[in-house]
């Protein structure tokens, strides 16, 4: 199934400039040709093209499906962008296949990268929601302080992965389906933030023996979650 995305849906669909661009230009589609439309808020239309003009298609709905969330469980990855950015950028894409819920990317007294582009890690996260055929999006938040994130409310299991030598606790299968992991930048959460964390009810967690750059330890959270409660 090819699927594509708007969040302007009404009694008429409109496509973005690059949607439309990519119907028309590079699928060739005509009008009379089906397209599936997704909202990221677990709609499903089954629409047609009725006309096309000036490289902008007019789309009719003809049927619409309610899709149930393909993953139980709810993922909130809290995690330092890379300084790097296209490593950021990979995660993005590999936990949203995967299946995540949503994503805060938090500065911490380490960070080496203090903001990112919204809109274009948006466009990355829609991209790998129409690859892996999902109807929800996850949630980019806005760049957030550790410590304004940390005391905020959380619901569900609170975890902090970090490379201090100390006993740290797996992640396993319960009936709170609800998790909230913190991932820290290259340089690794310093000893006051996991001290805060903790302090914050957040329990530290190994994620296996290796040290993991940032972007895997993110993929590797977000696959645990998947692959223990799928």
């Amino acid at each position: 199934m090819q699927l594509f995305y708007t969040e302007n849906i009404n009694k008429e669909i409109s496509l973005t400039r690059e949607e439309n661009r990519h119907l028309i230009k590079v699928l060739r589609k005509n009008i009379g040709d089906k397209i599936n439309i997704i909202n990221g808020n677990g709609s499903l239309f089954i629409t047609e093209i009725t006309e096309i003009k000036k490289n902008i298609a007019s789309i009719k709905i003809i049927k619409k499906e309610k899709k149930e969330k393909q993953h139980k469980y709810n993922l909130h990855l809290a995690i330092a962008p890379t300084k790097n950015i296209k490593r950021f950028e990979w995660f993005l894409e590999k936990a949203t296949e995967i299946g995540i819920n949503e994503i805060t990317p938090v500065i911490c007294s380490r960070s080496e990268r203090k903001n990112i582009n919204l809109d274009r890690c948006n466009k990355i996260i829609i991209s790998a929601v129409k690859q892996s055929i999902k109807y929800y999006k996850p949630k980019l938040n806005s760049p957030i302080s550790f410590i304004d994130f940390i005391n905020k409310k959380h619901e569900g299991e609170l975890h902090i992965t970090h490379c201090l030598d100390q006993k740290k606790h797996k992640i396993i299968k319960s009936d709170n389906l609800s998790h909230t992991i913190l991932i820290g930048p290259e340089g690794d959460f310093s000893e006051s933030e996991i001290s805060q964390a903790i302090d914050k009810n957040f329990k530290p967690l190994t994620l296996g023996k290796s040290r993991l750059r940032t972007e895997t330890a993110g993929v590797v959270a977000t696959q645990t979650l998947n692959l223990l409660f799928e």
